[in-house]
């Protein structure tokens, strides 16, 4: 049987997270959920906001404070290896949901890497005063990622599906994805 990876992609606070333990409450099989928030507390305290791990750059944006995220070598080796190691849960036999945020050479990767198996790209999306309401909300978040993350990182890219969380429950938007690959 071959494997099935859904990469859910989308900004912070899109509520990835939610909707990828929803979706594995309602799959007629089991999925490991891959959290790339989990791969980035890999990290050694050291490297955040270090010009080796990721660096947290306030810009202007719409005359808004936006905040953007840029890797050094240390980060993308991490990454690139959370992208080998959800291949290597597929070549398993695993189904595999991944919460991510993809920009375009991080998904052609993923394209590259997951052609044997069934993959699924799903863009999450809210707009952008719901992600910062969310921001706000959670508290452990920078005001600003979303706001310049929303701008840039669904710009190119191609799905199979996109939903809107602001519109359902992670619960529903889980249904929603469910129904439309037929898991």
């Amino acid at each position: 049987m071959t494997a099935t990876v859904v990469l859910l992609n989308g900004v912070g606070s899109v509520g990835k997270g939610s909707v990828a333990k929803a979706l594995q409450e309602v799959t007629r099989e089991p999925f490991l959920h891959v959290a790339m928030d989990a791969f980035l507390d890999m990290l050694p305290p050291a490297y955040w906001d270090h010009d080796e791990g990721l660096r947290f750059v306030p810009r202007s944006l719409d005359g808004e404070t936006a905040i953007e995220v840029t890797s050094g070598a240390v980060s993308e080796r991490l990454l690139a290896g959370m992208r080998l190691a959800v291949r290597a849960l597929a070549e398993a036999g695993n189904n595999v949901i991944v919460d991510e945020v993809a920009e375009r050479a991080a998904m052609a990767e993923y394209e590259r890497l997951l052609a044997p198996f069934r993959l699924y790209r799903v863009a999450l999306m809210a707009p952008l005063a719901v992600l910062e309401e969310r921001e706000r909300a959670r508290g452990d978040r920078m005001l600003g990622l979303a706001r310049w993350q929303v701008a840039h990182l669904h710009e190119g890219q191609r799905y199979d599906l996109e939903v809107d969380t602001s519109a359902m429950t992670p619960l529903q938007c889980a249904e929603k994805i469910r129904a439309a690959f037929g898991l």
